[in-house]
């Protein structure tokens, strides 16, 4: 196994991350640039999501067999960097709605490769490090892709971003070369095994099946609705999935709603710039904040600003004007962030202590799924609930789902203290 010093395969996050986040936020954009609305807004987010979790296991599996890493990037970040050209030349939502599965599909392929590369790249014992200097870069990347957009849309459109993107892939795929195939070989499904890449795929919004699961994998989910709980893991798994859900409801919402009520290209990367700002912020500070209040508290105290953030947006950015209604979007962004920091961290470190040993893979993969799923019917319930009954109800909406999601953390928690004092 190489040493630390040999990560130069690290550099390729940045400008990856550029592509990812950046194509994230104008798409949207875009689609409302053409004329299209919150529905086919949702629809495209949706297939996207649907797709990217195909490709994790589709990539994840040719990893696994051909022990390839930097051939999955080249050839991911080519057919992105084709795409992104593709969305440059057209102006049809209909061609939208073909590109963007393809983009889900093969830009998640880039998760499992990291995610591989740290833990193959250095001894075990600073596996801790090395992924926190991944999530830095990742997040400088994403940081950087918001102040392209928030500066190059006050003199152009938004088809220039999409240049922007494409030789952010090309970037990608040149630093991608300092990957050098190693003969040490560690399966997809070793990722479930440590505590760091499994923070890692929480913290990072990534999918990632270690282990396709089967119907009887669901079992402690399917005997909740039977009405009866085998065990408190398949409460830990509805929480999760209805977090996801309220959470995708206000994200796939945000950008549509925003310039529902007047703001500009600018106005809205500016304050994803802001976000993701706060979001590098509270990575330094999450760790102590959780080991100070312990995994339990943190998660609970984790859903106030949250569903503060919801409530927020929906509202008070209606009533506001002008600047006030500008900094009302900005708190509300950036509590949705340090939210999701806490929370993500916490249960990452819970949901690891839950699972039996030898069974990391196949559990990781349930919950892999279910999140999915929350995002996919999250993104498609905003395009209804918005066109529908607005807004304000599609937040209303979003925030009672959290609260939901609250309670049931609640429960899941009284039957695991029940289960230490049996």
């Amino acid at each position: 196994m190489s040493s630390a010093k040999n990560s130069k395969w690290i550099w390729y996050l940045f400008p990856s991350n550029v592509v990812t986040q950046g194509l994230c936020t104008v798409i949207p954009l875009y689609v409302i640039f053409l004329g299209g609305n919150i529905g086919e807004i949702a629809i495209i987010v949706a297939m996207q999501n649907g797709a990217s979790a195909f490709g994790a296991i589709f990539w994840g599996k040719i990893i696994d067999r051909f022990h390839v890493r930097r051939t999955v990037l080249l050839v991911t970040f080519f057919v992105v960097m084709l795409c992104s050209l593709m969305m440059y030349f057209t102006n049809s939502i209909n061609v939208l709605y073909v590109i963007s599965p393809l983009l889900g599909f093969f830009i998640v392929g880039k998760n499992p490769v990291a995610q591989l590369l740290v833990m193959e790249s250095i001894h075990k014992n600073q596996w801790r490090w090395l992924f926190a200097r991944t999530s830095i870069i990742g997040t400088f990347g994403m940081l950087g892709a918001m102040i392209i957009g928030a500066i190059g849309s006050v003199y152009f459109d938004l088809k220039p971003y999409f240049l922007i993107c494409a030789a952010a892939c090309v970037a990608t795929m040149g630093l991608s070369m300092t990957i050098k195939e190693s003969q040490f070989h560690l399966e997809r499904s070793s990722i479930a095994h440590s505590i760091h890449g499994l923070r890692y795929v929480f913290s990072h919004f990534h999918v990632d099946l270690p282990k396709i699961p089967e119907l009887h994998d669901y079992k402690h989910i399917i005997t909740i609705f039977k009405g009866r709980v085998t065990d408190e893991i398949g409460v830990f798994y509805i929480t999760n999935f209805l977090f996801y859900l309220g959470s995708n409801i206000y994200f796939t919402a945000f950008t549509p709603f925003l310039k529902n009520y007047g703001f500009s290209n600018s106005d809205v990367f500016l304050i994803y710039m802001i976000q993701t700002a706060a979001m590098i912020s509270v990575f330094f500070l999450a760790p102590r904040f959780i080991s100070k209040m312990g995994e339990e508290r943190s998660i609970s105290l984790s859903y106030v600003p949250r569903i503060a953030a919801v409530v927020i947006a929906g509202l008070f950015i209606p009533i506001t004007i002008g600047q006030g209604s500008f900094a009302v979007a900005i708190i509300s962004a950036s509590l949705m962030v340090i939210a999701f920091s806490i929370f993500s961290t916490a249960t990452s470190i819970i949901f690891f202590k839950s699972i039996p040993q030898g069974f990391e893979g196949k559990y990781l993969g349930v919950n892999s799924s279910i999140t999915t799923v929350g995002l996919f019917i999250g993104a498609l319930c905003t395009g209804q609930l918005a066109n529908s009954f607005g807004y304000t109800i599609t937040y209303a909406v979003a925030s009672g789902i959290l609260v939901t999601s609250f309670a049931l953390f609640r429960v899941y928690l009284r039957y695991r203290l029940s289960d230490k004092t049996d």
